[in-house]
């Protein structure tokens, strides 16, 4: 069956003047969002869990619930503002705010950071992108295995040591900022999908990839870079303490 973008997901893709009106109310999505949150009220957690969790929530409700889901169809720069807050976002909240043994992922934070980026790049490859975005079993699959090992992830560099923590971020940086080198130099579009459905914007296919990878060079960075500091900052605060 050819692959279809009216198939996804989030619907048709919307038109400038009917995206803010085009909420997902998908009685799954925010029936399966209410009962994480039940679970996790059940737990014990301190304020900065709880925070942290509420936070991710909030943010799952933008990128799957608000307008964003359906203009993700339309605009391949939407679908990356969309991925880079699951996995540089909502997943650091999900690791401040879940019971883990960090110590056993600490130790390995080298196989979850090459693992993580090999799935952000496989899923960013035109043809597995297509597939996602034209069948709802394949969506969820991506969804599930961005956030997943970003969240696991993580929570390996929140318990690693400062150092190696900062090498996988600054790792995770680079690998962002290559694929959206690649985006923005590429000679024509990559993804068929989005020929048709970018225009209505006043972006061309091309524009639209360029933007994306715009914002991976850019916005998707600041995450790392803000994590990578505090841990450095935290390094050398004990390095002091040390010479003291």
């Amino acid at each position: 069956m050819k692959a279809s973008i009216d198939m996804s997901y989030c619907g048709p893709p919307p038109l400038p003047d009917n995206v803010w009106g085009r909420w997902n109310l998908d009685p799954w999505v925010i029936g399966a969002m209410l009962l994480v949150t039940a679970l996790f009220l059940l737990q014990p957690a301190t304020r900065r869990q709880r925070v942290a969790f509420y936070g991710a929530m909030a943010m799952l409700v933008v990128i799957f619930i608000s307008p964003l889901c359906a203009l993700t169809v339309a605009l391949f720069s939407a679908r990356v503002v969309h991925h880079v807050l699951l996995v540089a976002v909502v997943a650091p909240l999900l690791a401040m705010a879940i019971h883990w043994h960090r110590s056993r992922l600490a130790s390995l934070l080298t196989p979850l950071t090459a693992l993580h980026a090999a799935i952000f790049w496989f899923w960013h490859a035109p043809d597995a992108y297509q597939l996602a975005l034209s069948n709802v079993a394949v969506y969820w699959l991506m969804q599930a295995t961005l956030l997943g090992s970003a969240t696991v992830l993580w929570s390996a560099i929140f318990a690693a040591a400062p150092g190696k923590a900062i090498v996988a971020l600054l790792v995770l940086t680079i690998q962002m900022g290559l694929l959206g080198a690649l985006l923005v130099f590429s000679s024509g579009p990559l993804y068929a999908l989005h020929v048709t459905t970018t225009s209505a914007f006043g972006l061309t296919a091309l524009e639209d990839q360029q933007l994306a990878g715009l914002i991976m060079w850019v916005p998707a960075s600041l995450p790392y870079v803000a994590v990578g500091l505090w841990r450095m900052l935290a390094m050398l605060r004990l390095q002091a303490r040390t010479d003291g």
